[in-house]
């Protein structure tokens, strides 16, 4: 039996990747999981407390270090498993002492790059560079590093200098089998091609670019194909009425209601501005629909242009119109582009097998550490 503590930001898609690791990792007969979720807080004294306030990586750091103490007060844990890096940087000294996975979907450096689009600035230079010196230093510490992406792999390697060795890419995935469509679902060929987006920021995931690109396709002819035409928003974000324009609010993530959606759907299309590896194009992909995102972060080792989809630049919506009429026009090229991306997900993007792989890593970290000890 390994005693394991799990500490999982709740931020942004990070809170999803918690869930998926809460349902899976009890599957595991030998890990015994303590579970600490460290979250922004906004209430009682502690969202009073100068600095503590206002840093998310001040809260996550305290929040796991708090949780860490408990556990090793009650019952030594054998292993750590941090996702992602922020809330470790404050308690590397726990690293130093108990065999740790940290786990990312980007390096803070890449983030910063990416920053504009999640309402993320930079501070300035010398307290820039301190927080670079924390995160190497954190790295150091760590047994070993898993990250979603070989893109986040590469940016350990050139910007914190950690050793490919170290590092082993597991994308957080999804349960393939929950998305996959039932036998008896059929997409029409003679009904509407319908366009699904699912992006809570609708205007950072480019889900205003994708309304101009709508409105243009719906114009350019009236008996063509491109005249039967739906596009469905799932979002948080008011939409305002429009021909053809299908607009969930309320609708909640890993829902049947939303599983249907996607299994009703013809072609998703995520035009984001700025993400690192959105799960959504998982969860896309796991359906059986070809995708159309942009040429951003991670995005291009799921959607691989002209095999599970089309990639186009972002903020560029003739590209967008272009690649939407591509796939709207040839049905078969949908489908075998659906095809390819629901093969790609359940290979690599599973996440009862991914989480698996995770656990075998922690387990032989853990048995090297007492060997060694």
């Amino acid at each position: 039996m390994y005693e394991v503590g799990f500490i999982v930001e709740q931020a942004l898609g990070h809170v999803t990747h918690g869930e998926n690791l809460r349902k899976n990792v009890p599957t595991d007969p030998e890990i015994k999981a303590r579970w600490a979720l460290p979250a922004w807080q906004t209430t009682g004294l502690a969202a009073k407390i100068p600095v503590y306030k206002s840093n998310w990586t001040v809260q996550a750091g305290l929040q796991a270090r708090q949780a860490i103490a408990r556990w090793q007060r009650e019952a030594p844990v054998d292993g750590l498993f941090f996702h992602t890096q922020v809330p470790a940087v404050l308690a590397q000294k726990w690293l130093h002492h108990i065999p740790t996975i940290l786990s990312l979907d980007a390096t803070p450096r890449q983030y910063d790059r990416l920053g504009a689009y999640y309402e993320h600035e930079t501070g300035p230079s010398w307290l820039e560079q301190k927080k670079y010196e924390l995160n190497v230093s954190c790295y150091r510490a760590a047994s070993h590093l898993v990250t979603w992406s070989a893109w986040a792999k590469q940016g350990l390697i050139d910007e914190y200098f950690v050793p490919a060795e170290k590092i082993m890419v597991i994308p957080p995935g999804v349960n393939t089998a929950e998305w996959t469509p039932p036998a008896t679902n059929h997409r029409s060929e003679s009904g509407p091609v319908k366009i699904l987006f699912v992006g809570g920021n609708l205007e950072r995931k480019g889900g205003l670019l994708l309304l101009e690109a709508f409105r243009q396709l719906r114009a350019e002819a009236a008996e063509s194909p491109l005249a039967n035409l739906e596009l469905h928003l799932v979002t948080r974000d008011a939409v305002a009425d429009k021909p053809g324009v299908h607009v969930y609010n309320q609708m909640q993530p890993n829902s049947a209601e939303l599983k249907q959606l996607f299994h009703q759907s013809d072609i998703f299309c995520l035009p984001t501005f700025g993400d690192c590896l959105p799960m959504v194009l998982s969860e896309a992909g796991a359906a059986g629909l070809p995708l159309i995102s942009t040429d951003v972060a991670a995005i291009p080792e799921i959607v691989q242009h002209e095999q599970t989809g089309l990639l186009v630049p972002p903020h560029n919506a003739q590209a967008l119109t272009a690649a939407l009429r591509q796939l709207i026009l040839n049905r078969e090229l949908r489908l075998a582009y659906g095809q390819r991306a629901q093969q790609l997900v359940q290979r690599d993007h599973d996440a009862p097998t991914n989480a698996t792989r995770l656990l075998a890593l922690l387990k032989a970290k853990i048995n090297e550490a007492k060997h060694n000890s």
